[in-house]
């Protein structure tokens, strides 16, 4: 079995180490370093991730009880007081911009789930608030007693990635990150996104930039009939074309939008979609706002499945380095259930990762044992027999 590396070391080699280097070396983030390495620490950080571990104690206790496998891991000291010491000071943008590099390998091998007819892009954009206790968290500013963070997501929907994620501080509103937000989506991306980002300048920008958008709309939208479509569909109520009212949107939004009136028989409530996307059917336009649940399945696997609720240390750096790091761990299973066309679900792979973390097995054949099986290939004194 000394052939054979650890399920911890087998998913290291999918991370570009040579491009992370690079970062470190950007930063001067090993400068005057010996023997706790920024690579380390990501590797620390890492093993945190995946086997759920809460605090720097958990994390000393749970890899010196595999120091008989530091070796091949490139692990030389991990104590409480390096990791804390690393935490509160390596820039918290040295494992942003792996998060990015190790992006561009997903996009690569992600195949395009398309639930729709039409071929266009479809992204859905949203924030979700990461809670913070202010009194341990100073820093981390949102309301009078609370403190929180905010992570801003663009998520291609077709495969489940993100495309670009933003930390702000938690005030920051969704719109304004969005407006500050030069990322380009290819013409013709169709952009969805709840009434938190209605905003008729940024409407505006979509348009002129040839891509569409479909979101909710307000109670309050000032707006006046031009046409009405005829309706033949399910569930559509009516669709209309619409031009805004009142000095602001006839100023901000010139052209005209469709109006799509739907009665969602699940909820037993009626929706209303604004769009500026003429093209497709109105049932269309209500099942892409649908899709934007897609997101909100994202934000709450995150949440439930990686660390970014409890923190290893209370600094701005040491928070951010976390949550970045979690995210890139969210990536490295995305990365290797896409090349590997693994049937199991996220969830599935990622908990068969933390039961197997350390253990000597090919990754190849581990992601093949059924999860029910775990348990009994672990206490084998040979886990390969139970493989082949």
């Amino acid at each position: 079995m000394d052939h054979v590396s650890t399920i911890f070391n087998q998913l290291l080699d999918f991370l570009p180490k040579s491009r992370f280097q690079g970062f470190t070396g950007q930063h001067k983030a090993d400068r005057y370093v010996k023997n706790f390495t920024c690579w380390q620490q990501l590797m620390t950080l890492l093993y945190a991730q995946a086997t759920g571990k809460d605090s720097l104690r958990d994390i000393e206790t749970g890899l010196s009880a595999h120091g008989n496998k530091w070796y091949h891991l490139g692990l030389v000291s991990v104590t409480r007081s390096n990791l804390s010491y690393a935490n509160g000071r390596r820039p918290w943008q040295l494992y942003e911009s792996l998060f990015y590099e190790l992006l561009k390998q997903c996009r690569q091998f992600c195949p395009a789930h398309n639930r729709f007819s039409f071929e266009n892009p479809l992204y859905s954009m949203d924030a979700t608030v990461i809670s913070l206790c202010l009194s341990v968290f100073p820093w981390a500013k949102y309301r009078r007693t609370k403190g929180a963070l905010k992570l801003h997501v663009l998520l291609n929907n077709r495969t489940a990635v993100p495309e670009f994620a933003v930390v702000t501080e938690g005030n920051v509103h969704e719109i304004i990150m969005a407006k500050n937000s030069s990322y380009p989506l290819p013409a013709g991306s169709i952009l969805v996104f709840d009434k938190g980002y209605i905003d008729y300048g940024w409407f505006s920008r979509i348009n002129k930039n040839r891509m569409f958008f479909v979101s909710r709309t307000k109670i309050n939208t000032n707006y006046f009939i031009i046409r009405k479509n005829e309706v033949s569909e399910q569930g559509v109520i009516s669709d209309e074309m619409i031009g805004l009212g009142g000095d602001r949107g006839m100023e901000e939004y010139t052209e005209d939008l469709r109006l799509v009136t739907y009665y969602d028989k699940e909820q037993d409530r009626i929706l209303q979609f604004l769009t500026n996307n003429s093209a497709l059917s109105a049932r269309t336009i209500a099942d892409i706002y649908k899709d934007r649940w897609q997101i909100e399945l994202f934000f709450k696997w995150i949440k439930q499945n990686l660390k970014i609720k409890s923190f290893l240390g209370t600094s701005e750096n040491a928070v951010l380095t976390q949550i970045w790091v979690a995210m890139i761990y969210y990536l490295l299973l995305i990365y290797i259930k896409f090349k590997t066309n693994l049937k199991l679900t996220l969830l599935e792979f990622s908990r068969i990762i933390k039961e197997l973390f350390m253990e000597r097995i090919p990754l190849i054949s581990a992601l093949g044992i059924p999860y029910r099986r775990i348990n009994i290939c672990r206490n084998r004194d040979d886990p390969q027999l139970s493989l082949f």
